[in-house]
């Protein structure tokens, strides 16, 4: 199982001449260090340019819900105060703007992000085809008689990958009120039709906390000629 690649946005890579901008290194959760320059482009839309020796990846300002969200096809950064989020379609990495020290540190402050991890699955025998699509999203159901609100959504094209199947999402903490219901719904799609989904709630917090999360998908009844 794969998200988009790295390798896709050959074209991102380039050299940027740009407005205004400010750098910043990051330590994340894997031991590696991210440079990423804030910056404008040429029309004066903001940006963020992480810096690579292969090349700069630039990823443009997207509406956020709080804090700042870049994105360049399925690149993603998600940046609020000091702490980052950052997905290359391959993994995903929570960073802290600053270097480590070389010496044994305080424990760090409190990430400003919540990170949800766990498996779907279903019980019927069919394999799945290498076009199948899952989609996780997390979403908050505290208010009755409106549409939940939608935290976050992860689309993995499967690539032949079959169950179970593991994920990842990352929510960002201060979108989840103290009363919030926070939940976990997944879908697989096939040739663009819906084929399995959960047909119950997933709770995804408990006083805070994440919970394991291990989704049992049911099949959906397939209309006459589908």
């Amino acid at each position: 199982m794969k998200t988009h690649p790295c390798a896709l946005l050959g074209g991102l890579f380039v050299a940027l001449g740009s407005h205004a901008a400010e750098t910043f290194t990051y330590s994340c959760d894997n031991g590696e260090n991210l440079a990423i320059r804030f910056a404008e482009s040429a029309d004066g839309r903001p940006q963020a340019i992480i810096q690579r020796p292969s090349g700069d990846i630039i990823l443009a300002q997207v509406i956020a819900a709080s804090g700042a969200r870049y994105r360049a096809g399925p690149l993603e950064l998600h940046t609020k105060g000091d702490n980052a989020f950052f997905d290359d379609g391959e993994r995903q990495l929570l960073c802290t703007r600053g270097t480590p020290p070389p010496t044994p540190a305080p424990p760090a402050a409190a990430s400003s992000f919540i990170t949800l991890t766990g498996s779907v699955a279903y019980r019927t025998r069919n394999a799945l085809p290498p076009d199948a699509i899952l989609t996780i999203r997390v979403h908050d159901a505290a208010r009755a008689g409106v549409p939940a609100r939608v935290l976050a959504e992860q689309r993995y094209e499967l690539n032949g990958a079959q169950v179970p199947i593991p994920f990842t999402a990352t929510i960002d903490k201060d979108l989840v009120g103290k009363r919030a219901r926070v939940q976990v719904a997944a879908r697989i799609e096939i040739a663009g039709k819906l084929r399995y989904i959960n047909d119950r709630p997933y709770p995804a917090l408990k006083d805070g906390q994440p919970l394991p999360l291990n989704i049992q998908l049911k099949p959906v009844t397939r209309s006459k000629g589908d």
